[in-house]
């Protein structure tokens, strides 16, 4: 039987080749490293890893949209408590016993709620972002894709609670006045209240459907990616074996050769 020497070492490169692309592989955990080991999978895994990626971050998003809106409402809750609290004090300086110093007592309890309210206005905010004190709109990508986002309208609240913040019983503002700013007070901050919590209900559903989208693209991408290792054993195993083959015929056909230069010479 005659032995090629340049056959045998073509088929030991090759030997040699998959047996680093097998360790590669097995080290990695991944069946496809780069587009060598499958162009059309790699290029899909790209396109899924993109997915994958932008959907985490959207999440982030998301889930930072949901502290503004609870920062926001937070803020309008403790304000709709102090509302609540001058309307209580108003009906209770309707008492037509009470004397001027109690009126004075009531007014400076009043006086300080309207100075909470002022500062909870200015001290609601997110990473510096001005939450009651601005009409405007915060937008957040809510998706991977061109066109996905919920938005948060902030609002100037002082400027609606106006009324409220100026009532002094004690200089000529009325019962009845007082009573319909505190309604009015409490019925822009409870409609206030209440688009938050829509939009959180928004950005808290958003994050639901992010999530389990990220688990089915990401599912997705292993079953292209991923190693089978019992499989991968087994065809390092086979290739140990070819590789051994390889070089004990390559060192018979380097014996031989040797013997006909041999014999030449």
């Amino acid at each position: 039987m005659q032995i090629n020497n340049d056959g045998v070492s073509s088929l030991l490169s090759q030997v040699q080749e998959k047996q680093n692309s097998l360790f590669e592989k097995l080290a990695s955990g991944k069946r496809v490293n780069n587009a060598l080991d499958d162009a059309s999978a790699q290029q899909i895994i790209d396109r899924l890893t993109s997915e994958v990626e932008g959907n985490r971050q959207a999440i982030n998003n998301v889930y930072d949209g949901i502290s503004v809106a609870q920062v926001a409402e937070g803020g309008l809750g403790s304000i709709n408590d102090d509302v609540n609290r001058i309307r209580e004090l108003t009906l209770q300086s309707g008492n037509g016993v009470l004397s001027a110093g109690d009126r004075r007592a009531i007014q400076s309890e009043i006086t300080q709620l309207q100075e909470n309210i002022t500062q909870t206005i200015e001290q609601t905010n997110f990473a510096g972002t001005p939450l009651l004190s601005e009409n405007g709109t915060l937008d957040f990508q809510s998706g991977s894709s061109a066109g996905q986002s919920i938005s948060i309208n902030t609002q100037d609240i002082a400027s609606q609670l106006g009324d409220v913040l100026a009532i002094d019983i004690t200089s000529g503002t009325s019962v009845n006045d007082a009573l319909e700013a505190a309604d009015a007070a409490i019925e822009t901050v409870g409609g206030a209240r209440g688009d938050l919590g829509a939009t959180q209900n928004r950005f808290e559903s958003a994050a639901r459907t992010l999530t389990q989208a990220n688990v089915n693209t990401a599912e997705a991408r292993s079953r292209i990616q991923d190693l089978d290792f019992a499989q991968a054993a087994s065809e390092r195993a086979s290739n140990d074996v070819l590789s051994q083959a390889s070089i004990s015929v390559q060192a018979q056909a380097n014996q031989r050769e040797g013997q006909v230069l041999s014999l030449l010479s």
